[in-house]
């Protein structure tokens, strides 16, 4: 465990951080790793965990390699208040790879588990986390940082920005539903435990053909396995499984879903997971689902933004799609790593001013992309005017082309210089990926 010594403020005495990686739970230092876990749960609203799955939630979190932080009192609360143990805020990070389109894994720092718990919030505590931490990532070379968020509002002033979208969507089943184009290949019903070699498998080639995508972690292969229900940590026995083969058999795809019950009306099916690398895959397996026997909905809760399947009916309006919302947050750390990490689908070459309220990426940066490859050049001061000012959330959310410039020009958020009106189209076109971003990956 490492102390991290407390910024000089008025209540500076009052907290320690302390960052440590998660225990075994054979382990004397177990218990600081469960308090850890239950507070995240505590600051999420969910129900006290058992035991077994505190462990089971550890043991993941190690397979993972997550970091993770908590925030101490340094002495006794009031009588009656929860244990000093249990830190009043919590904090975790985890490197994965981040697809920036055409197959490039970016490296990424991932944001999770952010806590503070209402008694102690508006002491700077998570100002102070986020910070150190995106610090530590840049230092330690990673081009770019990511989360998923529970709420909105927060983490734009941290430079995030919005960079994919999902939806929920409802399907009808019924005789409606029909396929406008043939699929190819098979779909077989599988036991849950063969998922264990094969979820990861599916889902490392559908991340390298998926912009926005993102790596999973070790909960994703127990939950296709049918070892971690979602609510619980256990077993999950309604779990049902569909794997899709391609012609030459080889497997390209998964659906795990699950029956609502006979007691709900119409017989729906919850989707909980759809992992894809060809589209013969997806409509494949999305054929097989529209197929079961007696049941008359589909309802799938991470539907992408821009979805295939709707192009793929012959009845459109057999899917009810909710408005789409924010799924994955980025935040660009090193912009020069960054922008040269990855394809570009034009050439062309732009000078950038981008600002930074916390100080790690702001500048002015000349891109320059020849034959799909980008040179950045960080300019002392610009040649002239920049063509394209804009805050590093909107650098981070147009970064693997979920989101177009062209739309945060019209908002507002992206400028143009006077002598330059198109350069956000152009860097549209530069930006564009090969298929429509999403991320796969709740983290």
């Amino acid at each position: 465990m490492t102390e991290v010594p407390p910024p000089s403020t008025p209540e500076a005495g009052r907290y320690e951080v302390h960052r440590f990686q998660a225990a075994d739970s054979a382990s004397p230092e177990f218990p600081t790793t469960a308090e850890w876990i239950r507070a995240v749960n505590y600051g999420f609203y969910k129900k006290a965990l058992a035991d077994t799955h505190v462990a089971k939630t550890a043991a993941a979190y190690r397979v993972d390699d997550r970091e993770l932080t908590g925030v101490y009192e340094t002495g006794p609360g009031p009588e009656g208040a929860l244990s000093s143990d249990r830190p009043v805020a919590t904090f975790a990070s985890m490197r994965k790879t981040l697809n920036a389109g055409y197959g490039r894994l970016v490296p990424a720092h991932l944001v999770t588990a952010v806590t503070v718990r209402t008694d102690h919030r508006r002491r700077g505590l998570l100002r102070r986390l986020m910070a150190e931490d995106l610090a530590r990532a840049k230092a330690d070379g990673v081009p770019v940082a990511a989360l998923t968020a529970s709420e909105a509002s927060i983490y734009r002033r941290f430079g995030y920005g919005v960079a994919t979208h999902e939806r929920r969507v409802t399907v009808s089943t019924g005789p409606r539903f029909r396929l406008a184009v043939p699929t190819r290949g098979k779909v077989i019903a599988a036991e849950p435990a063969a998922m264990l070699p094969l979820a990861p498998a599916i889902f490392a080639r559908a991340h390298r053909a998926t912009p926005g995508s993102v790596d999973r972690q070790e909960q994703y292969t127990l939950h296709a396995a049918g070892q971690w229900e979602r609510s619980s940590g256990g077993e999950d026995p309604g779990l049902r499984i569909a794997v899709h083969l391609a012609e030459d058999g080889t497997p390209d795809g998964y659906a795990a879903y699950r029956f609502r019950g006979w007691s709900h009306e119409p017989p729906t099916m919850d989707l909980l997971d759809l992992v894809a690398a060809t589209p013969d895959a997806y409509l494949g397996l999305w054929d097989f689902l529209g197929s079961l026997d007696l049941i008359e909905r589909v309802v799938w809760d991470e539907a992408p933004a821009d979805d295939p399947l709707v192009w793929a009916l012959e009845d459109s309006r057999v899917v009810r799609a909710e408005t789409a919302r924010d799924m994955l947050w980025l935040r660009i750390l090193d912009v020069r790593a960054a922008l040269e990490a990855r394809h570009y689908a034009h050439d062309g070459e732009l000078t950038l001013r981008v600002d930074d309220a916390l100080g790690l990426s702001a500048g002015y940066y000349r891109l320059a992309v020849v034959d799909g490859t980008a040179t950045v050049e960080a300019l002392g001061a610009p040649d002239g005017e920049a063509l394209l000012s804009l805050d590093i959330a909107d650098l981070s959310s147009v970064y693997v082309g979920g989101v177009s410039p062209v739309s945060l020009l019209q908002a507002g958020r992206i400028r143009t210089g006077e002598s330059s009106p198109e350069a956000a189209l152009a860097l549209a076109q530069m930006l564009a990926v090969e298929r429509p971003a999403h991320c796969l990956t709740h983290f």
